[in-house]
Order: C-alpha cells, then structure tokens, then sequence
C-alpha cells in the first residue's frame, strides 16, 4: 500500500500556528536566587546592622591608630610599675622578716639578761647578808664604803641595806662630810652636796663628787638623811684610802 502525502493545503493548515524560538530561556531559569539564600543573607545583614547599631550606641569608641599605639605603650609602662613594685614587695618582706628574726633575737636575749639579773641580785643579796652591820644601826645601815681621789673628785663606792624593807623604796639622801687638811696644812670638815638616793632592801651607790681646791680627804663621815638636814637615817665614819 502506497502512502501520498498530504494536500499542500492541509499541510499549511496544520503549521499555521507559529512556533517562538527563545535560546536563552533555560540559562534564565538557571540563575534565580532560591528563598533559603535570600533569608540567609537578610539574616546576616540584620546581624551586622545589629553589632554595628550596638557597637555605635552602647559600647565604647573604637581607638584609632595613635590612640591605640598609646594604649600599649601605658599598658607596657603600667606592667613594668607592677614589676618595679613586685620587686619593692619582696624586698620590704625580706627586711620586714629581718626585723622580726631580730626583734625575737633580742626579746631572747632580755629574758636571758633579765634572768642574769635575778641572779645576781640572789647573789648581792647573799653578799649583802655576809657584810658586817654598821656600828650605829639605824633604819638604814652602812655596809661598807670605799673613798679614794682622782683628779680633785672625791671618789665614793657605798653599799647600803634595810633590815626591814617593805615594798616601797625609801627615799633619802646621802650626806658625805669629809675631815683633811686644807691648803696650808689646817685641819678643817667640808661638807660636800648632798645626793639624792633611794634604797629598797639594799643599794649600792657610786659616784663623784669635787672637793675644795688643794684640800686633802682623811676620813669621811656617811651620813644617810631623810632629806638635807633633816632626820639622821643611818651614820658610818670611813677612812678614805
């Protein structure tokens, strides 16, 4: 069986519709922004706004170069003050412990010197005891007495005692009334001044006192007074060496 072609006017009929030809159509289609992409990058340019506004409204200035520069060069000063002043610290501890290891160091050796003391009190006590009385008694007796001369001063070593001190030291004074010869050789007394003295169960006096030009000391009278001139306490006359 043989196939014709169609009449030409049947052909025309069926192409009469036209046909548009648009080459870049799909490339179109390829380039659109999908909505995710589009939310994304609203999403981001609202957070820079954000930091931005917070930034400008709320935090602090941003430092320019010079402000900065400066900014490091007074951290860098400020840490090396702190270094200078860590280095202050521990000298000022290290002199502070020394001076503490020392203070201990001394308090140690008063509570031993204060201990040597007790001591030697315990002792001159003792010693004390073992002196002779005084001839006169007296509420306040001569124990023993050394005089000698140097340079024009009359040179005195006294131990004193109370048989029965209480708590409180008496107060008095001490009254030395020297018998010599004078300058040309005349026996003559000279009282010299009076020294103010305090004696609880024993004390021991030392001292100097002038005497007259070119006088010559022979013996001393001790005389242990209430106050100048007044009551006699306690008396003891001593040869002067």
């Amino acid at each position: 069986m043989l196939l014709l072609p169609a009449p030409p006017e049947k052909m025309l009929s069926a192409s009469s519709k036209p046909i548009v030809f648009d080459p870049y159509a799909r490339r179109r289609a390829r380039v659109r922004v999908p909505r995710w992409l589009l939310l994304l990058l609203l999403g981001v340019a609202a957070g820079v706004g954000g930091v931005l506004f917070v930034q400008q409204r709320y935090l602090p200035p941003r430092l320019s170069a010079p402000e900065s520069s400066q900014l490091r060069a007074d951290f860098a000063s400020a840490d090396a003050e702190r270094t200078r002043l860590r280095g202050v610290l521990a000298e000022t501890e290290h002199s502070l412990k020394t001076a503490l290891d020392d203070r201990k160091h001394g308090i140690e050796e008063l509570a031993a010197s204060q201990d040597a003391i007790q001591r030697l009190r315990g002792e001159v006590d003792s010693l004390v005891a073992f002196l002779p009385s005084g001839p006169r008694g007296g509420a306040v007796q001569v124990r023993a007495a050394r005089f000698t001369v140097e340079g024009g001063n009359l040179v005195y070593d006294v131990v004193l005692s109370r048989d029965r001190a209480g708590g409180k030291a008496l107060a008095g004074v001490l009254q030395l009334v020297v018998a010599g010869a004078a300058g040309r050789g005349t026996q003559t007394t000279v009282p010299l001044r009076p020294v103010a003295i305090s004696v609880g169960s024993h004390e021991s006096l030392h001292g100097g006192l002038p005497l007259p030009d070119g006088f010559s000391p022979r013996q001393v009278t001790i005389k242990v007074l209430d106050r100048p001139d007044g009551k006699l306490l306690g008396m003891r006359v001593m040869h002067v060496s």
